[in-house]
């Protein structure tokens, strides 16, 4: 997946931090769209993915303008419902921006959000 950093995915924006570059948790929200991508073929009819676990080092800034592309290799662990991806962002100079792993878990998608909780506003 390739993206090109805006100013709506900058820090700045997101209220991550206070400067014009690539928002950690822009980053991330990329990195856990291409695991999604990358566990289908893990999941069968009425099944879905949902995030439970990231451990990502955001190890250089990208201003407005660069050139990311992430990736989620196949998982390195696959027990049963739970997929460990390999996750990696580089940007269009081939410079690593970010690596880690992300967890996911198989879920019945209609027994999931039977057990979402909904709350009232008064």
């Amino acid at each position: 997946m390739r993206h090109e950093v805006t100013d709506a995915d900058t820090a700045t924006t997101l209220g991550s931090g206070d400067v014009p570059v690539l928002a950690t948790p822009r980053l991330i929200a990329w990195l856990e769209a291409a695991t999604m991508e990358a566990a289908a073929p893990f999941t069968g009819a009425g099944q879905t993915t949902v995030g439970t676990a990231i451990r990502v080092k955001h190890l250089r800034a990208s201003g407005v303008g660069t050139l990311v592309e992430v990736s989620a290799q196949p998982p390195s662990t696959a027990d049963g419902r739970r997929l460990t991806f390999p996750v990696q962002a580089v940007d269009g100079s081939g410079r690593l921006i970010a690596t880690g792993e992300i967890d996911r878990a198989v879920v019945d998608r209609e027994r999931f959000l039977g057990t979402v909780a909904v709350q009232g506003t008064g």
